[in-house]
């Protein structure tokens, strides 16, 4: 159903009839041949650079070379007229028959249409939020929650075999410094006046019920205890509290994890996983003994003046060797990583997708580096890091939040604007690039709102079917009835929409292959822009409205096409993990 990928096996047929040699005397390379929409579509519907790059190696004008394949695609049964243009491109119009069987389809597929099997069922690990369980979720995580839960919907449609992993940072630490802030407000619980929260603890109040909870489960008996016991049971209930919330605040958001990987089973039986990973680093010789050097400006935390067990991470392609053991024998949090690589790896995925903030860009090189090492060409690793969001109301920057201490939560987020628009807007930007979120620009009901516009179309469509059923007498609409009458639509209008919508399987595929969710967003918002337009036009011109009374046939096939608007637009928003209404209200 991917027309640029069939039209591309087409031109292909065509080149190979042409019997084009190179210098010597061997068929050229065909793979670099592309089929696209032209960049102005008055240009016509598809456009290919067949005769650019196959002129050099075979030794002809570009142009003379596009004439002839111009010449040989005028014989396909679906082209309507062919043209040269530009240094040699070919641009394809398609006859209108074309564009109607393939709504014909398109309708029998349903909201599976675009579904690929390009990803060719590749194990895919999709590593995204991850925060420390120390607090709630706050705005920071929000955008790496998005676009990791975007992207695994978008690549598992894809085809790749996806799993979305959450990995539980509760060894460290602020593991430890968490567990003292909540001892704190446990002995508040109890009646102590606790005074100010002692500098380097957590003074956000999300810990008082966490408090209260231990004092009603255990009494006083914690202060009983030794420190290092009551400190450790703390902990272990102080992490779980912080992790319900976390998925909470998670599941408001509609992004739900498949693996929650807990880093403490990492240093569980003498860091055993840990000490596996290393050794098996030793045997590929990438670790040896040796000092680093001071490193220039800020100094890492795992930096001593000492020799130690260092990762050869320079030999493959990082810019310093990196710590694994610290002075006292303990591992650094770059074993950890190694570790838990590792780990992902003999669970068999091949793809290795980490969704970071942008305060996290030191470890890209070495992260990539640590998969080199472990699993070679085995495996791609790839690091997506998220930039900043900053909130605004009416161009005014938020104030932070009371609940938290220092930072508005996502759920506050959430619950003033919901999830459609942040998930939405979320996207309507790459990741890499900075992003404004105003409060009242994401709720207002216009089109400069693109999750208003794109809802306010599947809306739009729904309620075409409900006037429809009025109008008509009819309480439903079977799909083979629709499909059967769309060779009726010929408007210049319709035929675009289709159009339009015949370029998502290729936006799905390309966007899955080149990791960029956001691609989503904008091609849903240009779909709902096409069918507004449309919808405009009727408005004006009573011929061209989808319900006509006295054409029951062309109104079941202008309904066949609003049935396929409204499946893609779904099917887009629900990759986005958006809604896709039936009614604004």
């Amino acid at each position: 159903m991917n027309i640029f990928a069939d039209f591309t096996a087409r031109i292909i047929k065509a080149v190979e009839a042409l019997d084009l040699k190179d210098s010597n005397g061997v068929s050229p390379d065909l793979s670099r041949i592309a089929v696209e929409p032209p960049r102005d579509a008055s240009h016509g519907d598809l456009a290919t650079n067949a005769a650019m790059v196959l002129a050099k190696p075979t030794g002809q004008n570009p142009r003379a070379l596009a004439e002839k394949l111009a010449q040989a695609l005028r014989d396909d049964k679906d082209v309507a007229a062919t043209e040269v243009a530009g240094p040699g491109f070919v641009n394809l119009r398609l006859k209108d028959g074309f564009w109607q069987v393939h709504l014909t389809a398109l309708l029998g597929e349903g909201r599976n249409y675009g579904r690929s099997t390009i990803g060719a069922g590749r194990k895919t690990n999709v590593e995204y939020v991850s925060a420390n369980p120390t607090g709630p979720m706050h705005v920071g995580h929000c955008r790496g929650a998005v676009v990791g839960d975007a992207l695994a919907n978008l690549m598992a449609f894809a085809g790749y075999d996806v799993t979305k992993e959450y990995v539980i940072n509760d060894a460290g630490s602020q593991i430890d410094v968490l567990g003292r802030s909540a001892f704190l407000r446990y002995r508040e619980a109890l009646g102590e006046d606790i005074g100010e929260i002692p500098p380097g603890l957590y003074p956000g109040d999300y810990l008082v019920p966490v408090g209260q909870t231990l004092a009603k489960e255990f009494g006083r008996s914690l202060l009983q205890m030794p420190d290092d016991e009551a400190l450790a049971i703390v902990k272990d209930r102080t992490i779980d509290a912080m992790m319900a919330m976390i998925r909470e605040d998670l599941a408001m958001l509609n992004v739900h994890h498949d693996v929650f990987f807990s880093e403490r089973t990492l240093h569980a039986d003498n860091a055993r996983k840990i000490r596996s990973a290393i050794n098996d680093l030793t045997l590929k010789g990438h670790i040896y003994k040796g000092k680093l050097p001071p490193p220039k400006g800020e100094k890492p935390d795992d930096w001593e003046d000492r020799e130690q067990t260092l990762f050869r991470s320079t030999a493959v392609g990082d810019d310093m060797d990196r710590a694994l053991v610290k002075s006292d024998g303990s591992f650094t949090y770059f074993a950890a990583d190694v570790a838990y690589l590792k780990d992902k790896v003999d669970r068999g995925f091949v793809d290795l997708i980490y969704v970071l903030g942008a305060d996290h860009g030191g470890y890209v090189k070495r992260l990539e580096a640590l998969a080199r090492a472990i699993a070679g060409d085995e495996v791609k690793l790839t690091v997506l890091l998220c930039q900043l969001v900053k909130l605004f109301r009416d161009g005014e920057p938020v104030r932070m939040s009371k609940r938290s201490g220092d930072f508005v939560t996502l759920r506050e987020v959430v619950e003033e604007v919901g999830r459609d628009a942040i998930r939405f807007m979320m996207l309507y930007r790459k990741n890499d690039a900075p992003l404004d979120f105003d409060f009242a620009k994401v709720t207002e009901q216009s089109k400069d709102n693109p999750v208003f516009y794109v809802q306010y179309a599947s809306a739009r469509c729904h309620s075409v079917f409900r006037q429809a059923s009025e109008q008509l007498g009819e309480a439903n609409f079977d799909r083979n009835s629709l499909a059967s009458a769309v060779a009726l639509l010929a408007d210049e209008g319709e035929i675009g929409l289709i159009r339009k919508l015949a370029e998502y399987p290729r936006l799905i595929e390309s966007a899955a292959l080149a990791l960029e969710p956001h691609r989503l967003a904008f091609y849903l918002y240009d779909l709902a822009s096409s069918f507004h337009g449309h919808w405009n036009r009727g408005t004006d011109n009573p011929d061209l409205r989808f319900v006509k009374v006295n054409d029951r046939q062309l109104t079941h096939a202008r309904l066949g096409l609003v049935q396929a608007v409204s499946d893609v637009l779904t099917s887009g928003l629900t990759l986005i993990g958006a809604a896709a209404p039936t009614e604004m209200r």
